[in-house]
């Protein structure tokens, strides 16, 4: 197949765009700098030169594409409501190039806000956009569904890791050593899910093979593992205590990131798996955190 990639150079997505090269597909990505594009051509993907924000450049790299994997998105959480906006719009220029065709189009989502409290099933609709989570990949995507594009969510856990990870394990490691100490909210008894990146690229190669039908997919491996023990790997790691913050203590010490600290991600991928043939053959998040260069 030919692929048109959005974000073929994140942590995520340059490995989904190397699992496809391997796999023998012709991968066409999109790249915004000059760094971005010789990385690419490195690896033997196609050069797509421009950015997100340029709609009629996105159009033109999905018309020629016979499927299209989004994987692009800034995390940025100061502009975190503009980035989304870009997200939307993004998506729907995609889609709507797609539409009227069976070319499919795979969507990158998360878990956050599906299932507070319990497992999030592959079958739970995806939460509509709101002012403090403004993210709409998940509900663009249902709706080009909903017109006909054969469009699916490859659903993330909160932490996708391995090496080179720069997202929330890092940024907790962080704070751990600025603060001298490894923190988790109340009895951090809440989940956050995992899966390792080479095998969350697996999930993408195979959705998109079988066409991104029966979607929304699941790339978790882990499917709940207690914040309490994320922390206690950290702290291990770094030698410093592990301790339990609420109220103002927990504000003052995540800052920003209190609300994700706090979230309960658990996921389960059993539909995936029997749809896609997939297990993950990865590391576990405790494990990559001890030996994967995070402490």
């Amino acid at each position: 197949m030919r692929i048109f990639m959005t974000g073929a150079t994140g942590f995520v997505g340059s490995a989904v765009a190397q699992e496809l090269i391997q796999a023998g597909h012709d991968v066409v990505a999109l790249a915004r700098s000059d760094a971005s594009a010789t990385q690419l051509a490195q690896w033997g993907a196609t050069v797509h030169r421009g950015d997100l924000a340029d709609l009629d450049n996105l159009a033109r790299g999905a018309a020629n594409a016979d499927g299209v994997i989004h994987c692009a998105f800034d995390h940025d959480f100061s502009k975190f409501e503009a980035n989304s906006a870009m997200d939307r719009r993004a998506i729907e220029t995609l889609g709507g190039v797609l539409e009227g065709t069976d070319r499919p189009l795979l969507v990158t989502s998360g878990l956050a806000l599906l299932a507070p409290g319990r497992l999030a099933l592959e079958s739970d609709e995806g939460p509509e956009p709101a002012p403090t989570f403004p993210r709409a990949s998940e509900a663009s995507a249902a709706a080009l569904a909903a017109r006909g594009v054969r469009a699916a969510v490859v659903r993330l856990p909160p932490t996708v890791h391995g090496e080179g990870d720069h997202q929330f394990v890092p940024n907790l490691v962080r704070i751990a050593r600025e603060k001298r100490e490894a923190a988790y909210i109340g009895d951090g008894r809440n989940r956050w899910s995992a899966v390792h990146r080479l095998d969350a690229a697996r999930v993408f190669r195979l959705a998109i093979e079988r066409g991104a039908i029966d979607g929304p997919y699941h790339a978790i491996a882990e499917e709940g593992i207690p914040f309490r023990e994320i922390a206690g790997a950290i702290g291990r790691g770094l030698g410093v205590p592990v301790v339990s913050k609420s109220g103002d203590a927990a504000k003052e010490y995540f800052t920003w990131f209190e609300m994700f600290a706090g979230m309960d991600l658990a996921g389960s991928s059993t539909r995936t798996r029997a749809l896609l043939g997939w297990e993950p053959t990865g590391p576990g998040l405790l494990d990559d955190i001890a030996n994967a260069g995070y402490v």
